[in-house]
């Protein structure tokens, strides 16, 4: 019979930090019968004895893989009906777990809890004037339980049910958006997120870590991979708008005499150097670049700039026919039974799913096939697929790669627009901001 709870605390050459969390759970999980894991993303004896000392179960990954692929080891690792889901320098407060008990026991419905995380920086003597939040991760909305839009990995309860079905976490996800990717799966469904007022943790930094150049450091860091997560979403704002909010980060400080200025700062500037820098391109014959024309990936520098603007005024500009093609869209044609194929790799699955989703929101019928990329090319793939299909049944043949974004309305506009022009074959447009392969193909 397996735990009612187990505790994962991911982990990376922090023990100082990891003792103090398991000193702050093991009575707890001991008396409510729970398991504690702790997953080392790495191996490390230090680590290793620290969790042994603590009568923690000890799993190493064994190289470097990243938060999510060690919360995910957790999971393979645990027996337990309720996975709760800790930072490594956190300290929970008394009766944090058996809050999250009663509220899963009382709301079965509910499949996600989080807790409050209120930032503890030991031994920063600086002033801060509290208007903004603290450099390290800290929510706290207020002292009733409630229904909240998010919860956070450094205090995150979720039943093994609701992982089961929705999935593990990404693994391609990295210092911003780890948890977030999940849960927006999870709400997707209708899934609900309780806050448990009770679950409290201190969220530290102690010693050398909250020191003002180590805490910009980290600001740095995280802004940078903030802004590269919002690409990935595809929620970017535009570069003159963080420029703008790095000239509030630097009046912020002197103004109100607040040490949380430098970090603001801090974070604002990795958010304009992502937002500057250039993501990778592929050369000509590297074997990740699906169209091996040498011009796939994202042009960066002013060039970047000036199609990202390009694209803003396009947008405008066109704002009048989109307003017109989505009334025509949803009179015209009649409904159409389309058959969307694709060859889905696993590091994009979730891109593809979100794509998806756009898909099925057209009013037109849609009939869905995809398999892995296995042995087989592209179009070996597809042919196969081609040849099971029900293509006699299907008005269109739409071939979906992995890694686009759909807008809204994509798949009603698309139709309208290529029927009524008598087209049997037909592309969209790519942003001039898009990863794509042909000059042909950029709006």
């Amino acid at each position: 019979m397996g735990a009612r709870a187990t505790i994962i605390i991911p982990t990376r050459g922090r023990p100082e930090y990891l003792a103090v969390a398991l000193a702050s759970v093991r009575e707890q999980a001991a008396r409510a019968g729970a398991e504690v894991i702790v997953i080392d993303d790495g191996r490390h004896q230090e680590v290793e004895a620290c969790a042994g000392a603590a009568g923690a179960q000890y799993v190493a990954l064994g190289a470097r893989r990243g938060a999510n692929a060690a919360r995910n080891a957790g999971i393979a690792a645990a027996t337990g009906e309720l996975l709760v889901f800790l930072d490594d320098d956190i300290e929970a407060w008394p009766g944090w777990l058996d809050a999250y008990l009663d509220a899963a026991a009382k709301l079965p419905e509910v499949g996600v809890f989080g807790g409050p995380i209120h930032a503890r920086l030991e031994g920063f003597r600086r002033r801060m004037c509290g208007r903004e939040s603290p450099p390290i991760t800290h929510t706290d909305h207020g002292l009733e339980d409630r229904e909240i839009p998010a919860a956070w990995s450094a205090n995150l309860a979720i039943r093994a049910d609701t992982i089961a079905k929705i999935g593990n976490f990404d693994e391609s996800y990295a210092e911003s958006g780890e948890e977030e990717e999940w849960e927006r799966r999870y709400r997707s469904g209708g899934g609900r997120i309780r806050y448990v007022a009770a679950a409290g943790v201190d969220h530290r930094r102690a010693g050398a870590d909250a020191t003002l150049p180590a805490l910009a450091r980290v600001a740095l860091r995280r802004g940078y991979a903030s802004r590269r997560y919002d690409e990935r979403k595809g929620s970017t704002v535009a570069l003159r708008d963080e420029l703008r909010t790095l000239a509030g980060t630097l009046w912020h400080g002197p103004r109100r005499r607040c040490w949380n200025g430098p970090l603001m700062v801090s974070h604002s500037v990795g958010r304009v150097a992502a937002t500057l820098t250039p993501r990778r391109r592929s050369a000509p014959g590297d074997p990740n670049d699906d169209f091996l024309s040498g011009e796939s990936g994202t042009i960066g520098g002013k060039r970047d700039v000036l199609r990202e603007a390009g694209d803003l005024a396009l947008d405008v500009l066109a704002l009048p026919g989109r307003v017109r093609l989505a009334r025509a869209a949803r009179r015209e044609p009649p409904t159409r039974n389309v058959l969307v194929l694709s060859v889905v790799r696993p590091h994009h699955a979730n891109n593809h799913a979100a794509a998806m989703s756009e898909l099925r929101r057209s009013r037109h019928t849609i009939t869905a096939a995809q398999c892995g990329p296995g042995e087989l090319g592209r179009f070996q793939n597809i042919n196969l697929m081609l040849a099971a299909a029900p293509l006699g049944e299907c008005d269109w043949l739409l071939l979906l790669d992995d890694d686009v974004v759909l807008p809204r309305g994509f798949l009603d506009g698309f139709v309208n627009q290529a029927e009524r022009h008598d087209l049997r074959l037909a592309q969209p447009a790519h942003r001039l901001r898009s990863h794509a392969g042909w000059r042909v193909t950029r709006r």
